[in-house]
C-alpha cells in the first residue's frame, strides 16, 4: 500500500506511503471540491523517464511534507530535506473519532536517533488538515519545516501575519543562465514586503504572484512580535478560492517563499512547473549544518533548530485549508477564535468559518 486516504464530513486528506508526502487534500465547500496542494506534472510519467539519481522526495513530489533537516542534509547523510521527506512512512494508526478522523504514521527511519510521528486530524465540517509532528528521542539538534505547495494557473494574491523583515540568501537558487534564471535581488533584505530589492535593480510586490516572468526565488519571512498565530493567505485568481496556512510561530518562526514558476530549465522540471508556491514554515536556516552553526537569523534571535534528547518529545503543529472565494483580495487580518477562524477583508469585511482554536498552542514554544 503506497497510499492512503483519511476522511471526514467536508474534507480528506490522502497520503503517499512512500516518502510521506501529502498527495492530495480536498475539501468540499460551495459546491465544488478545492485542491489547495500542487502535484509535480512528472508524477503522471513513467518513472523511468527521470534522471537518475534524483531524490525520491523530487521524484514523487506533491502536497506537503516533513523537512527534517531543512535543505542540505550535511550533518547527518540524507538526501535532500532529510529522510522523512523521501522514505516510507508506516501507517500505525488511522481510525474514526467522534468528531472526525485520526491517523499516526511512523518514519521507517530515525533522524538524529529519534523516531519521527506524523499525527493527522480532520474534524467534521472543518476546511482544514491539523497536522503535529513529534521526534521522540534523538542527540543533538535538528531543523524542520513544511513544505506545502500550492499552485496557480493565473496567479494571485498573497497576504501575511506581521513579518518582521524578508531576506534572501547570498546565491539564488539558480545562478547559472544556462540552466535556469531569478527575479530577485541575491543578497537583499527589506522590511517592507511591497518593495523587495529585484535583480533588475528596481523593487517588487511579494505579495503579488504574477505568471511573468518565469523565475525561480527563494525569500524568508521573519515573524515580527505579536500575539496571534502565524499565516499566510493566498487568493487564487483561476482556482476562486483562498489557501491559508497557520502555525504557532514560537514553533516555527520564519515562512520560506520559494516561487516555482518555470524558471528551471533541466529535468524533470523543463520549464514547465509554473505558478507554483512554496510556503515553507520552519525552524532552520539553509542546510542543517547552517542551522546548527552561527547564521544570520540567530543574530537575529531566532530560532534555527530544535534540540533532541534521549528521553525527550519535541513536537510541532500546523494547519492547512481552503475556502471558495469568487474574487477579491485575501485577508488583511485573521484571528483564532476558541471554535472558529475569523478573516477581516481589507475593506472591513467579516467572515468567520469552524476551527480549533486550542490546536496551535498560541503562547506555547
Amino acid at each position: 500500500m503506497d497510499r492512503i486516504t483519511i476522511t471526514a464530513k467536508g474534507i480528506s486528506v490522502s497520503v503517499d506511503l512512500a516518502v510521506g508526502h501529502l498527495a492530495d487534500l480536498v475539501v468540499e465547500a460551495g459546491g465544488r471540491g478545492l485542491r489547495p496542494l500542487h502535484r509535480a506534472p512528472w508524477l503522471d510519467e513513467p518513472p523511468g523517464d527521470l534522471p537518475q539519481g534524483l531524490p525520491e522526495g523530487v521524484a514523487r513530489l506533491s502536497g506537503d511534507f516533513l523537512c527534517a533537516p531543512f535543505s542540505a542534509s550535511d550533518v547527518e547523510a540524507a538526501p535532500l530535506h532529510g529522510w522523512p521527506a523521501n522514505s516510507p512512512w508506516d501507517v500505525v494508526e488511522s481510525a474514526a473519532v467522534a468528531d472526525g478522523w485520526r491517523a499516526v504514521f511512523r518514519l521507517r527511519r530515525k533522524v538524529m536517533g529519534a523516531a519521527v510521528e506524523k499525527t493527522l486530524r480532520l474534524r467534521h465540517g472543518h476546511p482544514f488538515l491539523y497536522q503535529e509532528h513529534a521526534f521522540v528521542g534523538g542527540s543533538g539538534a535538528i531543523s524542520v519545516a513544511h513544505h506545502p505547495m500550492t499552485v496557480m494557473r493565473e496567479g494571485g494574491r498573497l497576504s501575511f501575519s506581521p513579518k518582521r523583515l524578508a531576506a534572501t540568501p547570498e546565491i539564488s537558487l539558480e545562478p547559472d543562465p544556462k540552466r535556469g534564471r531569478f527575479a530577485l535581488a541575491y543578497p537583499a533584505r527589506s522590511a517592507d514586503l511591497a518593495a523587495f530589492p529585484t535583480a533588475g535593480g528596481g523593487t517588487t510586490d511579494l505579495r503579488d504572484y504574477a505568471m511573468e516572468p518565469s523565475r525561480e526565488d527563494f525569500v524568508t519571512l521573519v515573524e515580527a512580535d505579536h500575539a496571534g498565530p502565524g499565516w499566510t493567505a493566498v487568493a487564487r485568481r483561476a482556482e476562486r478560492d483562498l489557501v491559508l496556512v497557520l502555525k504557532n510561530p514560537a514553533e516555527l518562526p520564519v515562512t520560506m517563499l520559494w516561487t516555482s514558476n518555470g524558471g528551471r530549465d533541466y529535468a524533470p522540471w523543463n520549464g514547465r512547473h509554473r505558478g507554483v508556491l512554496g510556503i515553507e514554515d520552519g525552524r532552520t536556516a539553509i542546510g542543517h549544518a547552517a542551522s546548527l552553526d552561527d547564521n544570520w537569523l540567530k543574530r537575529e534571535g531566532v530560532a534555527t533548530a530544535f534540540a533532541l534528547a534521549p528521553d525527550g518529545r519535541v513536537a510541532f503543529r500546523h494547519v492547512i485549508g481552503a475556502l471558495p472565494q469568487a474574487d477579491g483580495p485575501p485577508p488583511a487580518s485573521v484571528a483564532m477564535l476558541p471554535d472558529r477562524l475569523r478573516l477581516e477583508t481589507p475593506d472591513g469585511a467579516v467572515r468567520e468559518v469552524p476551527f480549533d482554536g486550542t490546536f496551535l498552542r498560541i503562547g506555547k514554544a
